[in-house]
């Protein structure tokens, strides 16, 4: 899988130290109350994993799948809930966890829906941020890094499902992507599931990178 790679973006070793400095900080704002970790599936299945073992107090998971439909220059989408969570948030300390945050929409939606639910607090902790391609402001109080406008992949984050056990972020070389991007151009109609197959932007190819079109 290395030769598919253009760049290693963040090595294993500098993502561990940020993601034990996130569940240190995490550990002390939250001492004395029980959090629930919500993961968005599923990239965010890695980071979840490796950070809660550095949370030093007890914490619950739990885990949603979001899909979103429109044009892809639409700030106005469909959001559907694929699977929801199974516990009860009233009352609860939330933190969503994602792998990548992109234009921040759907993440948005989902941060107003639960919000809904009347929990007594909801915070997003993201492991990347594309802030060129955000589309609305979004507060993420815990966040591991900021990275370019480039196709990433490893750590959780896949191209066609691959990749996703790369030690390391990566970007992906272009020509990697670039059959397929144009396989799925002329299939598929510019309204797209983001979830469910792509738009014409590479760095949405991926099923975390799907949700980062949105999130």
């Amino acid at each position: 899988m290395i030769p598919d790679v253009k760049q290693v973006l963040i090595p294993s070793s500098e993502i561990q130290e940020k993601v034990c400095e996130m569940g240190a900080h995490i550990t002390r704002d939250y001492r004395g109350e029980k959090p629930l970790l919500v993961g968005i599936l599923r990239g965010a299945v890695v980071v979840l994993g490796d950070l809660m073992r550095k949370i030093d107090l007890p914490c619950e998971i739990d885990f949603m799948d979001i899909s979103s439909y429109g044009a892809a220059t639409s700030s106005s989408r469909v959001v559907r809930i694929l699977k929801d969570l199974e516990e009860d948030i009233t009352g609860r300390h939330i933190l969503i966890v994602e792998d990548i945050i992109d234009t921040g929409l759907t993440l948005s939606y989902l941060r107003r829906t639960l919000l809904q639910r009347k929990p007594a607090s909801l915070e997003i902790c993201a492991l990347l941020s594309k802030p060129l391609r955000r589309q609305v402001d979004l507060s993420v109080k815990y966040l591991g890094f900021e990275v370019p406008d480039e196709f990433v992949v490893g750590y959780g984050i896949d191209f066609a499902g691959a990749y996703r056990n790369l030690p390391h972020i990566c970007i992906l070389k272009p020509e990697v992507f670039a059959k397929d991007l144009l396989s799925v151009k002329m299939e598929h109609p510019p309204i797209a599931s983001v979830r469910g197959s792509v738009t014409g932007n590479p760095s949405l190819l991926t099923s975390s990178q799907r949700t980062a079109e949105d999130v």
